[in-house]
């Protein structure tokens, strides 16, 4: 019997990255402001609590959320440390809003967080004169954090990897402690914070690499946050696989920055096209149409990986169970130091469904184009848990993931909606989201 193709519409969760940046920036601005759309998962309701314990109201109805701000100058010190969960994008975004602030506050998070490097962060919030420490482990620094901000100086800080989250932190720094900051990368990374900053009223300049932010106040964002194009991925993957699939995502973000996997998917074989219908807080939004194709193997190189770094895992499934040839990923080490190390968790799990694959230093080697079934481990990452499942559609045998319940960090709905468009109707169609 052939297998069902992945027909239908899908509205993503809101983008997580954005629905981070809204909720901080609101908290920022001051003010009263009502959002909506934000993605439901968990790391964005360990910012929510966050900013609630730094003086921020916030209350959701429905998807409605109603944000009061206390303002840059107005952020109280909580009483006990803030616990941003399993979210590096709360953690490092907050120790920039906190070099700002005149008191100390620890950050900590549970023990994935815990092992990530943060010297990334705290060096150049060093630099502009943050008190910060940490705690080492294997000649690393590593969370908690115990932030102690306040009297800030103008600085510039050059970025030896592309990082949205390190520049992030910087320009909320210098936004907050009122102070002229600036920074540079290798290559551009995600710039949400940018544009959301300009859109806002900040004094941004933008010149090659590097981004200056000569602060002043910024109005409130409002409105409904877009999709996010990576939890689309997944299904966009599965659509480009499966034989007689046409999906169409709606109102999803369509950043430059973000739709490097879907320019993969193409370079793959898969018919894709995106369509540019609105704005929101300087960012474009719109529709993306993926249809079936005879895929191929394709090489991605480090100039590529910071458009697609979130969308790897289920690249990687594509090639091992879907293309057919030779896909090299390479300059992709910072997925070693994401929820988990992606790279080995891709390497083992494909090689536990059959798949041909060399794990390299910084990326992998994957001959496609079969998977077997077999049994995985997500090792609760949400972005490993979710390609697993698309490896599941695309093996011959059933795939169980242990460690799939790491989904809800950022797509709770991640199973109904894969099952509503495994049984959906033709693009055009009517389909619930």
């Amino acid at each position: 019997m052939a297998r069902p193709g992945i027909v239908g519409r899908l509205v993503p969760p809101g983008d997580k990255s954005l629905s981070h940046r809204a909720l901080i920036l609101a908290a920022i601005a001051g003010g009263e402001t009502e959002l909506s759309g934000l993605n439901p998962g968990a790391d964005v309701e360990s910012t929510a609590e966050a900013l609630r314990r730094l003086g921020t109201r916030i209350e959701t109805h429905g998807e409605v959320w109603r944000v009061s701000g206390p303002g840059a100058s107005g952020f109280s010190r909580p009483r006990a440390a803030l616990d941003c969960g399993n979210s590096g994008t709360t953690l490092r975004l907050l120790a920039g809003v906190l070099a700002g602030c005149p008191f100390e506050t620890t950050l900590r998070g549970d023990e994935s967080l815990s092992r990530r490097p943060m010297a990334r962060v705290a060096d150049p919030l060093r630099a502009l004169g943050a008190d910060v420490a940490g705690r080492e482990e294997d000649g690393r620094l590593v969370a908690p954090l115990r932030i102690r901000g306040g009297s800030l100086r103008p600085g510039r800080h050059e970025s030896a990897v592309a990082s949205a989250q390190v520049k992030s932190a910087v320009l909320l720094a210098g936004l907050v402690g009122g102070v002229t900051v600036e920074v540079s990368e290798p290559m551009r990374s995600r710039d949400h914070t940018e544009r959301m900053l300009r859109a806002l009223g900040a004094r941004i300049a933008i010149e090659g690499g590097a981004v200056r932010c000569g602060g002043g106040s910024i109005v409130p964002p409002r409105g409904r946050v877009p999709g996010d194009p990576s939890a689309a991925a997944f299904f966009a993957a599965a659509a480009a696989a499966l034989p007689r699939s046409d999906l169409i995502v709606e109102r999803v973000s369509l950043n430059p920055g973000r739709l490097g996997f879907y320019r993969a998917l193409a370079r793959m074989g898969a018919r894709v096209e995106w369509t540019r219908e609105a704005r929101w807080c300087g960012e474009p939004v719109g529709r993306i149409r993926v249809r079936s194709g005879k895929l191929a193997g394709i090489r991605v190189t480090a100039r590529g990986v910071p458009a697609m770094i979130d969308e790897i895992p289920v690249l990687a499934i594509l090639a091992a169970g879907a293309a057919k040839g030779e896909t090299r990923i390479r300059g992709a080490a910072e997925l070693r130091v994401k929820e988990s190390d992606r790279l080995a968790g891709l390497a083992a799990g494909l090689a536990r469904l059959g798949g041909r694959v060399e794990e390299l230093p910084d990326g992998l080697v994957i001959r496609g184009a079969s998977l077997h079934g077999g049994i995985v481990d997500a090792h609760g990452d949400h972005r490993l848990a979710m390609a697993f499942r698309i490896a599941g559609l695309l093996a011959a045998g059933s795939v169980r993931v242990r460690g799939a319940e790491a989904m809800r960090i950022s797509h709770p709905s991640f199973d109904r909606d894969l099952r509503r468009l495994l049984t959906g109707t033709r693009a055009g169609g009517r389909n619930s989201s």
